[in-house]
């Protein structure tokens, strides 16, 4: 695949739409605050929700963890949720934007193991922003036909992939008190 469309829509701060394990996800470069900013006016989902960050690899989510405040005897159990569609609340780093935590200690992030995200965070360089296609509260998309129709004036790219096989947005999970957020 030509990812260099891609990786233009990523540096220049415009949104991008991609496969996940169950819907399509918006994302874009989680360091960038006007990139964010677009994506939560597009979806009108408020700053306090928070967002989650998506990867290839957990080296990709680390700059926004706060790797050290993982005990050393929780480390195999936090991380063997990955590569798969659970998403974890890890320790925020201590920079690590409120717009990406919606204010709270902790961050989102899922290493995926579904390969068209995969390929595209690689290709990227970067974990990625990662909210499904949808407007707040109405159902999620699940191809591009339908987010080409939905928002195609507002992205700067579209991965031509198919979900995943989940029939449901990952899971969300405290992997400390194993709290379930979202089912």
């Amino acid at each position: 695949m030509n990812w260099q469309p891609a990786k233009a829509a990523f540096t220049n701060g415009e949104l991008l739409a991609y496969p996940t394990e169950a819907v399509f996800g918006l994302g874009c470069d989680p360091r960038n605050e006007a990139a964010v900013m677009k994506l939560l006016t597009l979806k009108q989902r408020p700053v306090e929700k928070g967002l989650i960050l998506v990867a290839a690899d957990y080296s990709q989510l680390v700059r926004f963890v706060a790797d050290l405040e993982i005990p050393q005897d929780k480390r195999f159990s936090v991380f063997s949720h990955w590569p798969g569609a659970i998403t974890l609340l890890l320790p925020a780093a201590a920079d690590t934007p409120d717009w990406l935590t919606g204010g709270r200690r902790q961050i989102a992030v899922r290493v995926t193991a579904h390969e068209p995200t995969r390929q595209l965070c690689k290709a990227l360089g970067s974990a990625i922003v990662s909210t499904s296609a949808n407007l707040s509260g109405e159902p999620s998309l699940t191809t591009a036909t339908e987010v080409r129709n939905a928002f195609a004036d507002q992205l700067g790219w579209i991965m031509d992939a198919e979900v995943g096989g989940a029939s449901s947005p990952s899971k969300i999970i405290d992997p400390f008190t194993q709290e379930v957020v979202r089912a």
